[in-house]
Parts: structure tokens; C-alpha cells; sequence
């Protein structure tokens, strides 16, 4: 009894549950999105994927982040400056102590320092975190 509590409470977490506001209107609590846009040093952007694609990926995973998407824009010049992806947590403060272990997992810093021996990939990131609206496809 006290696995199956357990794992509705989990599920529960994780896809969204329902509460009151003060004015006794239902609400829905959905997962928090966190939006990055990353600006790679001149000539790095492909280094910057690269260390997505071979070792951040499974890092943000194994530290319970949730992969949305990655994307690039659509002008040449931008692709070379700026990527762009999407995570997803259960809530805020999962998201932060999910980067706070990723940052220092000894996988994580050993990739970075690796793609690093020729210079520094990134030279600014842009976090936002989002709540969807009610309308919203995904939640």
C-alpha cells in the first residue's frame, strides 16, 4: 500500500495535479520549463554542439533533467552564434538542484575542460524559466 502511495505521489509530480486558489478555483500545476539560449565564441559553435550531442545530453538526463528540444536558427550567420533548447523539471526547485549536481558531477567537468583545451565554447547564456498557459499544448 505504502509503494502504490508512493508512486501515485510521483506520477502525480511529475505529469501535473490539481489544487485550489484562494478563491477556491481549481488550478492546474504543470512542470517548469527552463529556455536556453546559448551565444557560442566566433568559431566555436560547432565545438558547443558537439559537446551537446556527446556528453551534455546524458548528463542533463542523468541528472533528472527532461530534454525538450535544441534548436538552431534558421539564418547561417545566427546558427554560428546562437543555439537554443528547452528543459523541463517537476518543479523550480528540482531544476535547481538538478543543475547544482550537474555542475558538479566529475563526468561533466571533465567534458567541459576536454571541448575546452582550445579556447572557451560559450560566451554568454540566457535562462528564462515558464510556466505554460491553461491553452498550452504541452504542460
Amino acid at each position: 500500500m505504502k509503494l502504490a502511495k508512493i508512486a501515485i505521489v510521483l506520477v502525480t509530480a511529475w505529469a501535473g495535479f490539481t489544487v485550489c486558489d484562494a478563491q477556491g478555483e481549481k488550478k492546474v500545476e504543470t512542470r517548469v520549463f527552463e529556455m536556453r539560449t546559448y551565444y557560442a565564441h566566433p568559431g566555436r559553435m560547432k565545438a558547443l554542439h558537439e559537446r551537446f550531442r556527446n556528453h551534455t545530453c546524458k548528463l542533463f538526463e542523468k541528472h533528472g533533467m527532461t530534454l525538450i528540444g535544441f534548436w538552431s536558427p534558421t539564418d547561417e550567420k545566427q546558427a554560428e552564434e546562437k543555439m537554443v533548447y528547452i528543459l523541463a523539471y517537476p518543479s523550480k526547485a528540482a531544476a535547481d538542484k538538478s543543475w547544482a549536481a550537474f555542475r558538479a558531477d566529475p563526468d561533466w567537468i571533465k567534458a567541459r575542460d576536454a571541448s575546452e583545451k582550445d579556447g572557451k565554447i560559450v560566451l554568454k547564456v540566457e535562462s528564462v524559466y515558464l510556466n505554460p498557459t491553461d491553452y498550452s499544448a504541452i504542460k
